[in-house]
């Protein structure tokens, strides 16, 4: 039911001066009867804003996570809550402390934070990040 189109999306390049167009490569994935999942070029949502639950589970389902349970969605709301309030990654040993959890449930529940941070919808949160993420 969950299919992956991949394609191009050219954009604007401010910097590179008027008409210089720069090709950034996306990913959308659909559901059928659903709206679309625009994703950047990573796999992170490309509008963190329009996250919520089903997008969460189709997008769990994608990355074979399997169902989401409270100890998912414990995790997935910290998440949300702690970026949202201070715009940055938190220490996962902290999550997983906040979330009453053992200190390596992230990787348990998700397969790591990249994962966890896909899934909740959050923003790609960029090149150094992502190194300590995987």
């Amino acid at each position: 039911f969950l299919w992956v189109h991949e394609y191009k999306q050219r954009r604007y390049n401010a910097t590179g001066g008027c008409g210089n167009m720069q090709e950034q490569e996306t990913q959308q994935e659909s559901l059928p009867g659903t709206h679309n999942i625009s994703l950047d070029q990573d796999g992170f949502l490309l509008d963190p804003h329009s996250w919520n639950k089903q997008m969460a589970r189709i997008i769990a389902e994608h990355d074979e996570i399997g169902p989401l349970g409270p100890d998912h969605w414990s995790v997935i709301y910290y998440l949300r809550e702690h970026h949202l309030t201070y715009g940055s990654l938190p220490p996962m040993a902290q999550v997983c402390r906040t979330a009453h959890l053992g200190q390596y449930a992230v990787h348990w529940l998700f397969g790591g934070c990249r994962s966890a941070w896909r899934i909740a919808g959050l923003p790609n949160p960029g090149d150094e990040a992502l190194t300590y993420m995987s």
